[in-house]
């Protein structure tokens, strides 16, 4: 008898419940500055051609930005997170067993060097994209042949 196996295209990051998808939708609107700075940067491909997604549900997390194709979470930290350290390293580790990387910068630093943050974004795209990363424990399915 076989044991069932996950199906190829499963991925956690697909497994959202309906509340958290409407929190994130939610989250959307109400950007912080640091986050609209940000993400001016990021929208529409303007990264060197990688895709992110703003308030993204990741299982039961929601992740300030999501390149998906290279499994990077960005997330910045305003003053609340110094109260809340704890739980964003279980939540990183939780995100990193998934399979994602997380890069965290604070508010200030999107603030007064906003072309760092994106060089060191940027160089962890690239970085995956070379294969530097091992590969994913939930790989995407490979398109088909025609």
């Amino acid at each position: 008898m076989s044991v069932p196996t996950k199906p190829k295209h499963w991925d956690p990051a697909r497994m959202n419940s309906p509340e958290i998808r409407c929190r994130a939708k939610e989250l959307r609107h109400p950007q912080t500055r640091a986050e609209h700075k940000l993400w001016q940067s990021l929208r529409d491909r303007q990264l060197r051609g990688f895709k992110f997604r703003r308030q993204a549900p990741i299982g039961s997390y929601i992740a300030d930005f999501l390149c998906f194709e290279k499994r990077l979470v960005v997330e910045l930290d305003g003053e609340t997170h110094a109260k809340q350290e704890l739980y964003d390293w279980q939540r990183a580790d939780e995100l990193a067993r998934q399979g994602y990387r997380v890069l965290r910068f604070t508010n200030s630093h999107v603030y007064e060097d906003l072309e760092s943050v994106l060089q060191t974004i940027l160089e962890e795209c690239e970085r995956m994209r070379d294969g530097k990363e091992g590969p994913s424990p939930f790989p995407l399915p490979q398109e088909r042949e025609k």
